[in-house]
């Protein structure tokens, strides 16, 4: 599975706003994108209830423009496990007193509670937000009105609190963007995960993403971060680097170790699914004398 990218563009005048979820996400998750207790429970051994909706909060930074504010990935914030535990520390009671509940785990950059009052919040994930005018991608309301309201102030409480932080000085100082403001996704249920039956009927689910390790333990299968070349048949795999695993593929194929390899990826945002054969992935030449070409990851992916 290669991951997709977002099929709107906020550029366009008749857009009418973000779908919710990105589309591998939609399609790992189901449509209601329950990604809060999958990433916790891919974090944890800790006990929940599945019924129960989670929210998922994320120490972020926001970078301010001439007119609008842009949320940058976690990826470029460079954020220490100890410095993540610091800023909780000063924003845990503010949090637990809004959520009515107190936390329930805390992970080294994202920390998980029960969503309380805030459950109906409809948000996207920092994946799908970072980048971009936060505008378009902070929460907002669905069934209740002013809970989306509520949530902002909360956060503004948060950024007050952290702009004066030691920790976010000591970062300043070593040339790092301030931790200033925090970020609410992925709330659901995890009994509300539709995971597709690709997924489901896997013998061993490879891969790096925090989704994935979660759903392999929902769901009862052996998670690896990377893959085992001795072990490819039935296996499902979520790589940043396809192309460095084609050639083990294409010599899989070659010698009948795999009969045929399945490729998801999301062509426009929507799941698009080839299965593959040897006979697929080399085309014939038109000469006798040339040797036929043998498809490479460029062609597939691109095509």
């Amino acid at each position: 599975m290669l991951s997709g990218e977002d099929a709107y563009d906020l550029d366009d005048p008749q857009h009418m706003g973000p779908m919710s979820g990105l589309p591998h996400e939609r399609f790992l998750l189901g449509e209601k994108l329950p990604a809060a207790p999958v990433l916790l429970l891919g974090q944890t051994n800790q006990a929940f209830d599945p019924d129960q909706s989670i929210a998922c909060l994320q120490p972020v930074h926001l970078h301010a423009t001439r007119d609008h504010l842009i949320l940058m990935a976690q990826s470029q914030v460079d954020l220490t496990s100890e410095e993540s535990a610091n800023l909780l520390k000063v924003a845990l009671p503010l949090i637990e007193e809004d959520f009515q509940h107190p936390l329930l785990f805390q992970g080294s950059r994202e920390w998980f509670i029960s969503a309380g009052p805030f459950a109906s919040l409809a948000t996207h994930s920092v994946d799908q937000s970072h980048g971009r005018n936060i505008d378009w991608w902070m929460p907002h309301d669905t069934h209740e009105v002013g809970l989306a309201k509520r949530w902002r102030k909360i956060q503004n409480e948060i950024q007050m609190l952290w702009h004066v932080d030691p920790t976010n000085e000591a970062r300043e100082a070593r040339g790092l963007p301030k931790i200033n403001s925090i970020w609410l996704s992925g709330i659901g249920k995890l009994n509300a995960v539709e995971a597709p039956q690709v997924l489901k009927q896997s013998a061993v689910i490879y891969g790096g993403h925090p989704l994935l390790a979660g759903l392999a333990k929902h769901l009862g299968i052996p998670h690896q971060l990377t893959v085992d070349l001795s072990a490819m048949e039935n296996a499902f795999a979520w790589l940043e680097d396809p192309a460095q695993l084609w050639p083990e593929l294409l010599k899989a194929l070659d010698t009948k170790a795999l009969q045929e390899v399945e490729i998801i990826d999301f062509k426009k945002g929507a799941a698009r699914r080839r299965v593959f054969t040897a006979k697929d992935l080399s085309t014939s030449a038109w000469a006798f004398w040339q040797k036929p070409k043998v498809l490479t990851w460029a062609d597939i992916s691109q095509s």
